[in-house]
């Protein structure tokens, strides 16, 4: 699994702590809410391993977008 790509849509999920081999201080993960049920909608081998991107994390649908190659 990616852990710089959301487990839900694919795209780059904008977790600095993913992209950093070090901690970091601050991420939008760290404070977003997430809505429960996109996590309960997630297959169980795909919680808890990489952030939802900040679209998923809302709840909103995945965006369109094809996701962007590495």
């Amino acid at each position: 699994m990616n852990t710089t790509h959301c487990p839900r849509c694919g795209q780059r999920n904008q977790c600095a702590q993913a992209e950093s081999a070090t901690p970091v201080s601050d991420c939008w993960c760290f404070s977003a809410g997430i809505d429960p049920a996109v996590l309960d909608s997630l297959p169980p081998e795909q919680r808890n391993r990489a952030c939802l991107c900040p679209r998923c994390a809302q709840g909103l649908l995945p965006s369109t977008t094809p996701p962007a190659a590495d």
